[in-house]
């Protein structure tokens, strides 16, 4: 096994049990980062229409507008993930930061579809390893035992960023247009730029400082970290809510419009159910899943049997909804269907960061989600696609819906069956056999 420790002579071991105030100022800029983040990529969805209709596109056109998103989100994820092994996240936090600003402004003059789909590339270049980076900034500040909801915070940054935004960039689309819904979080972005230069401070838990309290080796080879079932799990778990989420973000407002007949006006706050049930449903997983933990509970129960069957439900959820009758009924089963498998993006990642070494987890981090945000390049083509071809456009949905189920429900299944940090830890800290591992 290619392992090298990292354990400094002389350390004094560190009482990481304590979380100083200052982690907590960073866990809410961090908070309003991801908000940001997500409007920036919901606001698309809640002006689907008004841009189809202006620029007359085709369902199956408007699903490539937002496919094109994650075009080089993956690759930007991977390549920053790298970079902050060894480059202080503050900084890459910052550029981040600007890159969303500067790439919202042009949309607020006249702009076809290529503009769009050039602006909505580079946004989503810039937001690839945002959620990876600002995981592993929140990481620097608490140790494993901690970490769940610090991170579940975090993390509900993007329910509330759509909870919030979308009804106020549902009012300016509805009262100026959908071009000054775009420079409203340009404007955004650059306030949270500015207080980030003021106020972002870099974590204490390096590589360095966590080696007295990490169980597993300074540094593990990268072959053996990715062929991990845990690691391996998590992401499949993880794919499948992704794929639910890339689908609302992009088609939630069409679905509402064009699907269950509600008008332009009325559907900012529906739009934003599923955020606003995600982010109740996250903290209350996170909590649970902590509190787990500190009762004596497995990781692999707390985490891996939890979250993969909170993507398990989402997804039969989705599948069945198609079958039943009634609008509000069909709002209930496309929020819950969203909002439930949310929590694997807050336990999948904490499972990671438990097993991965403090030296490689930003890199970790960032190729999960490249993993994971792949689905996005996928799920909001596959729904217009299946939109344009339909009978009807709530045929389509509802095709589409059913299929982002199943997906949902073999990433489920397969973090449930696979996720045990335990006994990856337990095997590269040297403890246990590679054969009784495997059995474990």
């Amino acid at each position: 096994m290619s392992v090298q420790s990292s354990r400094p002579t002389g350390v004094t071991k560190t009482d990481y049990t304590r979380t100083p105030k200052e982690a907590w100022l960073i866990v809410a800029l961090l908070f309003l980062f991801m908000l940001i983040n997500f409007a920036d990529k919901a606001v698309i969805g809640i002006a689907a229409v008004p841009i189809m209709q202006e620029l007359q596109l085709s369902p199956r056109q408007f699903g490539l507008l937002g496919s094109s998103f994650y075009l080089l989100f993956a690759v930007s994820a991977i390549i920053t993930g790298f970079i902050v092994n060894r480059v202080q996240t503050r900084w890459a936090l910052l550029v981040m930061g600007l890159v969303w600003a500067l790439t919202q402004f042009p949309m607020i003059g006249t702009v076809g579809f290529a503009g769009i789909m050039a602006c909505r590339i580079a946004l989503g270049a810039g937001e690839g390893p945002a959620y990876p980076v600002a995981l592993h900034s929140t990481y620097k500040w608490f140790p494993n035992e901690l970490r769940t909801l610090p991170t579940a915070i975090v993390a509900q940054g993007a329910g509330v960023g759509i909870m919030v935004a979308l009804p106020l960039l549902n009012w300016v689309i509805v009262h100026y247009s959908w071009h000054w819904a775009f420079g409203v979080l340009g404007l955004a972005g650059l306030a949270w730029t500015a207080a980030w230069l003021a106020l972002g401070r870099e974590g204490p838990l390096t590589a360095a400082s966590a080696a007295d309290v990490a169980p597993i080796p300074g540094r593990i080879a990268y072959g053996q970290l990715l062929l991990s079932p845990t690691i391996i799990a998590a992401w499949c778990a993880s794919f499948g809510a992704q794929w639910g989420l890339s689908q609302a973000l992009s088609w939630q407002g069409a679905f509402l419009i064009k699907g269950l007949g509600f008008t332009q006006g009325s559907i900012g706050l529906l739009g934003a159910l599923p955020a606003g049930a995600s982010v109740v449903l996250v903290i209350a997983a996170g909590w649970c899943s902590q509190r787990l933990l500190a009762h004596g509970a497995s990781s692999r129960m707390a985490r891996g049997i939890f979250g993969g069957a909170c993507v398990a439900l989402g997804g039969a959820t989705l599948a069945i909804m198609p079958s039943v009758a009634g609008i509000p009924v069909k709002i209930a089963l496309t929020t819950i269907g969203v909002a439930l498998p949310s929590v694997i993006f807050v336990i999948g990642n904490a499972v990671v960061s438990e097993i991965a070494p403090v030296a490689q987890r930003g890199a970790l981090l960032a190729i999960g989600t490249a993993f994971s945000t792949s689905a996005g390049l996928l799920a909001p083509y596959v729904m217009g696609s299946v939109v344009e071809t339909a009978a009807t456009p709530l045929d389509g949905f509802n095709t589409g819906f059913m299929i982002c189920g199943v997906i949902m429900l073999i990433g489920g299944v397969i973090g449930m069956a696979l996720m045990r940090p335990e006994r990856e830890t337990m095997r590269w800290a040297g403890e246990m056999p590679a054969a009784a591992a495997g059995s474990a």
